[in-house]
């Protein structure tokens, strides 16, 4: 992972952001992915699985999803542990989105975020 710190001063950081649809599926889909004891308790109309996505492109892929979506829907997002459910709440928080819910769940964290009106 390539960070900030890597440039030397005057140098700016270029991220390749690709978008693949193989890892946005409907809420129903992220149901039967997930164990049973892990079912969401806030019924989200979309869910990205974004384990394995390195920061700051998990932030900028849901961040890209909640663009999508009309403001008050909710996304679920699975995060891995560590950087990702440390860094991600925070930066959709201070987007302007509202982080309704964070639940770990068996190897992973599911995020619910609600769309704002504003961002």
């Amino acid at each position: 992972m390539v960070s900030s710190a890597d440039c030397s001063e005057g140098e700016f950081l270029n991220i390749e952001i690709t978008t693949r649809t193989d890892d946005i599926v409907m809420s129903s889909d992220c149901d039967r992915k997930a164990p049973p004891e892990s079912l969401p308790s806030l019924t989200a109309e979309v869910c990205i699985d974004l384990r394995g996505t390195p920061c700051p492109v998990n932030f900028v892929r849901t961040k890209l999803r909640l663009e999508q979506m009309q403001p008050g829907q909710l996304l679920e997002v699975w995060l891995d542990a560590g950087e990702p459910v440390e860094q991600v709440p925070d930066s959709l928080t201070m987007a302007g989105h509202v982080v309704e819910q964070l639940e770990k769940r068996d190897g992973f964290y599911s995020l619910v975020v609600r769309r704002s009106s504003e961002a």
